[in-house]
């Protein structure tokens, strides 16, 4: 490995034309790679953060357009036990009082994800026309538009509509956020901004839960058309401070634009930290000169061929698992706390609790979890965990007469909450970023999400059914269902979830092309530069001068 002084700099100095015209090995262009390639595998964490302060703020500034779609999920879910939205888009049941019906449940607690779903895939072909800047920009003000309908809906469909609606722009801001981070940033720091997306759920979460809890004694139509509303100051404080954010100097490479790319690699990054944007430069060039050689496609199709296929699977069933272990039913569960018993005001008072505690969860897996353990070992004793407690819940229902058992029941679904954010939901967003191949990752990441979306429709179509009282009034019962769920995800992880931790994405290229199985992914010596295990790929030198050879790149042939 050389250092940077170890190639003169007449011989990485180049005009931006020149670098475009170059052919993949030209020398010129590999002996700049390799300097660009160095300075980021050698750069570590704490001297990112230094030198990359501007990249990190918009990748926060970009994420937290999160917020609104984790703020609404907890909207709608808590609206069913909210009085006065009850008495406004409910039915009256003698003996009960005012409820929404399970299939009312159903619609508006999906018609969010019904949305997003289709957000999602247009995404994928709105960023590769404009870039995420002006995606982002125009989902804000369509969402600003379609607020205007859940606002003043006059009717539960009206509302149910202006929630599939609203779920477009979502959608866009949940596939984007992840993959802004990842082209922006140096690779030690991009694990924890990629995380940060749910994190910004969770913190949409809390705003919401504080709103309804100090709204829920207001007995007009006020006490949800407010926390609708204050859906309208994100846009207005989003949309100008993203105006000035940099584009994505990937996407503006592609686009053959590479002096905007060049300004955009500035503006990211901190002049005193002493990095040559023309190497960063000359990296992303070279990745997509090398992407649009490789035979490997791009299309939502390709992530289904080939070992690409067993890739994906992974990434949406990770990205699932979240839905499996549970989540519909005992994440902010109010809902499930009204029906044990528990009066209006501790529902509430829970759910902003259960609310910290999750956010408590995400910070002490961001430092002492995912720094020390794998992402396997993290998701398997996570899954396993909740599942245990599900059981618990389920087994301590034959006593819900008792108060202190209903409340047993409801501290049981906050260390779920915790034990959820510790593990499965921060890895339910960065496995799949990490599975997916490099010139299929965000198609990859798409279609994950989008199996999540699926699978939470499904779910929040059945979890009604399950505890509504006038359909199949399981109450507490409705845990052992989803204690099963979670026991197939961990069997499924246990046989098919491989390690990625510490694994570069040539080497993950090779274990899967070599179809090693997931539980040996750990250990499994990887020699990037054998003949036999480099097979399946087309292996040509990265960097060779008179210097010497560094090393070599493999990329799928096809």
């Amino acid at each position: 490995m050389h250092s940077n002084d170890d190639i003169d700099a007449d011989e990485t100095d180049f005009l931006l034309p020149d670098i475009l015209d170059a052919d993949l090995y030209s020398e010129q262009l590999n002996q700049n790679v390799e300097v660009g390639i160095e300075s980021e595998e050698t750069m570590p964490l704490w001297k990112a953060i230094k030198a990359y302060p501007m990249a990190i703020f918009w990748c926060l500034v970009v994420s937290m357009c999160v917020v609104m779609e984790g703020y609404d999920t907890i909207l709608i879910g808590n609206f069913y036990a909210y009085p006065t939205f009850a008495q406004k888009y409910g039915t009256y049941f003698p003996g009960v009082g005012y409820q929404l019906t399970a299939a009312w449940q159903a619609g508006l607690g999906n018609a969010a994800g019904i949305g997003a779903f289709f957000g999602v895939l247009a995404n994928g072909y709105l960023v590769n026309l404009f870039g995420q800047k002006p995606v982002l920009i125009g989902s804000l003000f369509v969402l600003s538009c379609f607020i205007f309908m859940t606002f003043f809906a006059p009717n539960i469909i009206v509302l149910c509509v202006g929630e599939v609606f609203c779920g477009l722009p979502w959608g866009v801001f949940a596939s984007t956020a992840p993959a802004y981070a990842s082209e922006v940033l140096p690779r030690s720091l991009r694990v924890y901004l990629t995380t940060y997306t749910n994190m910004c759920f969770i913190i949409g979460q809390i705003i919401a839960a504080g709103i309804l809890d100090g709204l829920v004694e207001l007995n007009t139509e006020w006490s949800y058309r407010i926390p609708f509303g204050l859906q309208w100051v994100w846009p207005a404080f989003l949309i100008p401070l993203l105006y000035f954010a940099p584009e994505s100097p990937w996407h503006l490479v592609r686009k053959g634009q590479l002096e905007e790319a060049e300004k955009s690699l500035l503006r990211l990054q901190r002049k005193s930290a002493g990095i040559d944007v023309k190497h960063t430069l000359a990296t992303i060039v070279y990745t997509n000169k090398l992407e649009e050689e490789l035979a490997i496609g791009t299309s939502y199709w390709d992530c289904f061929k080939s070992f690409e296929r067993r890739r994906t699977l992974i990434a949406c069933f990770a990205f699932a698992g979240q839905v499996f272990s549970g989540l519909n039913f005992a994440y902010n569960s109010t809902y499930f706390f009204q029906q044990i018993g528990l009066s209006t005001s501790q529902t509430y008072r829970l759910n902003l609790g259960g609310t910290a505690i999750a956010l408590l969860g995400t910070l002490l897996s961001w430092f002492l979890l995912l720094p020390y353990f794998g992402r396997r070992t993290i998701y398997l004793w996570g899954m396993a965990t909740m599942c245990v407690i599900l059981l618990l819940i389920g087994i301590l229902n034959v006593r819900t007469t008792s108060n202190g058992v209903a409340t047993t029941q409801a501290v049981l679904t906050l260390v779920w909450t915790f034990v959820y954010q510790l593990t499965v939901g921060q890895l339910g967003w960065a496995l799949p970023a990490e599975i997916g191949s490099t010139r299929l990752r965000q198609r990859t990441v798409c279609v994950a999400r989008n199996t999540y979306y699926i699978v939470s429709v499904i779910a929040g179509a059945l979890e009604p059914y399950f505890m509504n009282p006038t359909q199949w009034n399981l109450k507490g019962y409705t845990a052992f269902v989803w204690s099963g769920t979670a026991m197939l995800t961990f069997i499924w992880a246990y046989f098919k979830l491989p390690e990625t931790k510490g694994r570069g994405y040539e080497e993950l290229d090779i274990l899967f092309a070599n179809d090693v199985p997931a539980r040996k992914f750990e250990t499994f010596q990887v020699d990037a530069y054998r003949a036999e295990q480099m097979e399946d790929f087309d292996v040509r030198p990265l960097v060779t001068s008179d210097k010497g050879v560094r090393g070599t790149r493999s990329a799928i042939a096809g």
